[in-house]
C-alpha cells in the first residue's frame, strides 16, 4: 500500500512537473513576447515597453499545451541594404549602398503578415530600395555627394580674384543629409503596416561608375585645360606689355640720344667755327688763305678726273684756274 501511495504520488509530481514546465516561461530584457493559442494571438504583447524601468522580463505564465510562446527581439535592429545601381537627376549612374536600424513596434502585426526575420529584411530591401531610388533619381548627382549644403567649398584664390566661374561649384538645395531623411519619411508609413518602426535610413557608400568616372575625370580636365589657357592669356597679355613698354623705353633712350648727340656735334661744330673765325680774322692774309682753302675744297668735292666742267672766264669758281703757273722744266 505504501509502495502505491509512493508511486502515486511520483507520478502526481511528475505530471505537476510536466504542467508547470508546459505553463511556465521566462521573458528575457531584449525580447517581447505574445501568446497564440492554436495559431491565433490572444492578449497583448508583454514586455513590449522599450523603457527598460517598465520591464516585464521574468517568469511568466500561460496555459499548457494549448498555448504557444512566441518571442520577438525587441531591440533595435540592423538591415543593410544591397548595392544597387540608380540614375540621378542629370542621368548619371551611381551605386548606392544604404543601411538602416529598425525595430518590431507592433509584435501582433509583425507575426501575421511576416512571422520572421528573413521576411521583414526582404520587404524592407523592397520599399527602402524603391524610395532611395525615387529620391536619387529626383535630385542631381551633387545634391548626392555633398552633405552640407552650407559649406563654402575651398576655391583657389587666382580664380577666385579673377571674374570667372571657374573651379566655382554649383550651389545646392538640399544635400546629402536631406535626402536620407527623404528616404525615410517615404519609407516608414509603408513599412508600419508590418508592426515595424523604421528608426533611420543613411547612405553608407556612393561610387560612381567606370562611365561616370570618366565623365567626371573629362570635365576636372577640361576646368583645368580653361584655368591653365586664362592663365596663358594672361601672361601673354603682361608679355605684350612688358615688350610694348621695352619698345617704348628703347625709343625714348635712343631719341634722347640722338637729340645728345645733336647737341654735343652742334655745340662742337659752334666751337669749332669760332676757333676758325678767330684763327682767320686775325689777319687779311689768313682770311684770304682761308678762302683759299675753301676753294680748294670745292674743286676736290664737285671735281675728278672724269669731270668735265665749263666756267665762264669771269666765273668766280675759275678764279684760281686762270692763274696756274707751271713750273719751267730744267
Amino acid at each position: 500500500m505504501k509502495q502505491l501511495s509512493f508511486v502515486l504520488g511520483l507520478l502526481a509530481a511528475v505530471v505537476g512537473l510536466i504542467l508547470f514546465a508546459s505553463s511556465a516561461y521566462t521573458i528575457d530584457e531584449t525580447e517581447q513576447v505574445f501568446i497564440t493559442e492554436f495559431g491565433k494571438p490572444v492578449g497583448e504583447p508583454i514586455n513590449d515597453d522599450p523603457d527598460p524601468a517598465n520591464s516585464e522580463a521574468g517568469l511568466h505564465f500561460k496555459k499548457p499545451f494549448i498555448q504557444q510562446v512566441n518571442r520577438i527581439d525587441k531591440r533595435i535592429l540592423e538591415w543593410d541594404g544591397p548595392s544597387t545601381e540608380m540614375p540621378t537627376r542629370d542621368k548619371l549612374y551611381i551605386t548606392v549602398d544604404t543601411f538602416a536600424r529598425w525595430r518590431i513596434s507592433d509584435p501582433k502585426a509583425y507575426f501575421e503578415k511576416l512571422r520572421d526575420i528573413r521576411s521583414a529584411l526582404s520587404r524592407l530591401d523592397d520599399i527602402i530600395g524603391s524610395e532611395t531610388r525615387n529620391v536619387i533619381a529626383s535630385h542631381d548627382l551633387i545634391e548626392v555627394i555633398r552633405s552640407d549644403k552650407d559649406r563654402k567649398p575651398v576655391r583657389d584664390e587666382a580664380l577666385a580674384a579673377a571674374d570667372s566661374n571657374l573651379g566655382r561649384l554649383p550651389p545646392i538645395r538640399d544635400g546629402r543629409g536631406v535626402l536620407d531623411q527623404q528616404i525615410l519619411k517615404a519609407a516608414a508609413p509603408k513599412v508600419a503596416t508590418w508592426g515595424i518602426e523604421l528608426i533611420d535610413v543613411r547612405f553608407k557608400r556612393i561610387n560612381y561608375k567606370t562611365g561616370v568616372i570618366q565623365k567626371i575625370y573629362a570635365r576636372m580636365a577640361s576646368e583645368r585645360q580653361q584655368i591653365a589657357d586664362r592663365f596663358r592669356s594672361e601672361g601673354a597679355g603682361e608679355a605684350a606689355k612688358i615688350l610694348g613698354r621695352k619698345e617704348r623705353d628703347l625709343l625714348s633712350i635712343q631719341s634722347q640720344a640722338y637729340r645728345k648727340e645733336q647737341e654735343i656735334k652742334g655745340k662742337a661744330d659752334a666751337e669749332a667755327t669760332g676757333i676758325y673765325a678767330a684763327a682767320y680774322n686775325s689777319s687779311p692774309s689768313a682770311a684770304e688763305f682761308y678762302q683759299f682753302l675753301k676753294t680748294l675744297e670745292t674743286y676736290q668735292d664737285t671735281l675728278s678726273k672724269d669731270s668735265t666742267a665749263v666756267f665762264t672766264t669771269n666765273s668766280d669758281l675759275f678764279r684760281l684756274l686762270k692763274h696756274i703757273e707751271t713750273a719751267e722744266e730744267p
